[in-house]
């Protein structure tokens, strides 16, 4: 259960020694609190347990306000802000600008000085219908740490989106990725979040998950889509404006094959048909968004 009102700082977590970071991010759409849900329940088994790791954990909510309101964003979207434009020119015009300052002010309370290597993992969800998947921008070796985790992977998100989360991350050198745990209201996106994160810690930190008070039942769980591993690249994406009316078909879930002249949406009251022999991705089933949805090929 989601605790009231939302603090910067979810948690931090050390048993004192700093090699590695794992910075973790959740809620950067306040109407995606799983990842939340799911550092509160890390943090409340490490403050339990107490384990031995070798590096630090920090879980930091992203649009607190959106969050505490159960929106999407209060001005505009959170993972659209985080562009070198509005950094460099410290641009504070909207509410979702001034948040993200906070979170860089929190990422930089660990520098990278004081860490042999840092990582990252930003927690989302979709509006439909999904399997978990790791969103990688393909840059350092952030795929490579990708595959370290069960689930579907794509490549190139960030790389045609600009102002995301994990873009920013990564240029400030850290490694990571998003993690799509599922549709917004599935209780298994807690679950595939709080295993993400338990594995996370794993494989940075070092930490030993047969020494908490039990082992994470969500580890096991995420360790089931290990089977379906697949790799994605994005072949196109159909953009949206503000004043563009759009409605997709009903039915269409992450990774669902399609094909060429197949009916996939309406815009604007105009048929939106596909071009390609390929899958869907994200398809759009929210009112605020500017992706209708994502065309990918498997790799």
């Amino acid at each position: 259960m989601l605790k009231k009102d939302i603090p910067r700082i979810i948690g931090t977590y050390s048993s004192g020694k700093k090699e590695a970071l794992l910075f973790v991010t959740a809620g950067i759409h306040g109407n995606e609190p799983s990842g939340i849900i799911a550092l509160q329940n890390v943090f409340d088994e490490l403050s339990k347990s107490k384990p031995e790791m070798k590096g630090t954990l920090v879980g930091v909510s992203g649009n607190k306000k959106a969050l505490n309101k159960g929106v999407r964003f209060i001005d505009e979207d959170l993972n659209r802000t985080w562009t070198q434009k509005n950094i460099k020119e410290q641009v504070t015009d909207t509410h979702e600008k001034k948040e993200m300052f906070e979170i860089i002010k929190v990422l930089k309370e660990y520098p990278a000085s004081e860490f042999n290597k840092r990582y990252f993992l930003d927690c989302h969800t979709t509006s439909s219908d999904s399997l978990p998947y790791a969103s990688v921008q393909d840059v350092h070796d952030n795929d490579r740490w990708a595959h370290r985790f069960p689930t579907y992977i794509i490549r190139g998100f960030s790389d045609i989106v600009d102002g995301t989360t994990d873009g920013y991350m990564s240029r400030q050198g850290l490694t990571g990725f998003v993690l799509e745990a599922g549709q917004h209201d599935d209780p298994n996106s807690v679950i595939y979040h709080e295993g993400t994160i338990w594995i996370a810690l794993q494989e940075a930190c070092g930490l030993d998950l047969e020494t908490l008070s039990t082992f994470p039942k969500s580890v096991t769980f995420l360790q089931k889509q290990k089977a379906y591993q697949k790799t994605f690249e994005i072949e196109y994406r159909h953009g949206l404006d503000d004043d563009d009316t759009f409605k997709m078909e009903p039915g269409y879930k992450n990774f669902q094959p399609i094909e060429k002249g197949e009916l996939l949406a309406h815009q604007n009251g105009n048929p939106v048909k596909s071009d390609w022999d390929a899958y869907i991705f994200m398809p759009l089933y929210q009112k605020q968004g500017n992706d209708g949805f994502f065309v990918v090929k498997e790799v």
